[in-house]
């Protein structure tokens, strides 16, 4: 069993004001075969968690340790990261001109497994997980996410991540701007991805739409850098019948202590 561990994790964010803390003591632990949802409001830090598992140079870690099997994370470089198998699904997935979605899924596919797949049999598996995503064959010879709607960088994400087998996927808000249609296949590409029971999955979003296809081990609310509550399925619909309101109230009266 794989094991994701955070613990007491302070992240800041260089700004012209100077450095701005954003974590504030993050402690979280995934194992392989379970599923964590973790949910908040706007500005509360989501994100930057998700960036800093994967090494944006942007975000300065000040405290705390994030393991992955034991191994320290925090030591790896991007590269090194993604070797060891972590996969980020970014909210807003960037264009690369002139490197072409075969190529560069070949290319990394090499890289984490240190050799590179048989072009006849990978052709197959890169077509096939395309259709999965019900994007067309053709997308493999475009240039990574150039000109894709939304939904067609979404789901050009999830391709990847079928292709590649990481052993932790961090998905930031991968359902956001969706339509239901687009919804259900990236769900169902989590699903299947989550047959393997020796994968794990951080599963960031806003709201509780995907948890309706996609079922949870844990809900965590994330409110101001830190883990503000902790529950199953049922706290996921608590979220969106009453929102986050009770827990910024207690940040804010923390924060004034």
């Amino acid at each position: 069993m794989a094991t994701l561990q955070i613990n007491d994790l302070h992240v800041d964010v260089e700004t012209e004001a100077g450095p701005k803390q954003i974590l504030k003591g993050v402690d979280l632990t995934i194992n392989s075969g379970e599923v964590h949802a973790i949910m908040g409001p706007n500005g509360s830090g989501k994100s930057t968690l998700a960036y800093t598992l994967a090494g944006h140079p942007k975000y300065r870690v000040t405290g705390g340790s994030v393991t992955l099997d034991g191994e320290d994370l925090l030591a790896m470089t991007v590269d090194e990261r993604a070797r060891a198998g972590l996969f980020l699904s970014m909210q807003y997935p960037v264009e690369v001109p002139g490197v072409s979605v075969a190529n560069f899924l070949r290319t990394a596919r090499t890289a984490i497994e240190g050799r590179a797949p048989k072009l006849r049999t990978w052709v197959k598996e890169v077509n096939e997980a395309l259709t999965r995503q019900e994007l067309d064959p053709d997308f493999a010879e475009r240039s990574v996410n150039e000109g894709f709607s939304g939904g067609e960088k979404k789901r050009s994400e999830m391709a990847q991540l079928e292709l590649l087998h990481p052993r932790f996927a961090i998905l930031d808000e991968t359902d956001s701007g969706l339509d239901i249609d687009a919804l259900k296949v990236v769900a169902n590409t989590v699903n299947r991805y989550m047959t393997d029971p020796e994968h794990g999955l951080m599963l960031i979003t806003h709201y509780t739409r995907i948890l309706r296809y996609v079922k949870p081990t844990q809900v965590h609310v994330y409110v101001d850098g830190r883990v503000a509550a902790t529950g199953g399925p049922e706290l996921g619909e608590e979220l969106e019948a009453e929102g986050y309101e009770k827990y910024l109230s207690a940040a804010k009266a923390n924060a004034s202590l």
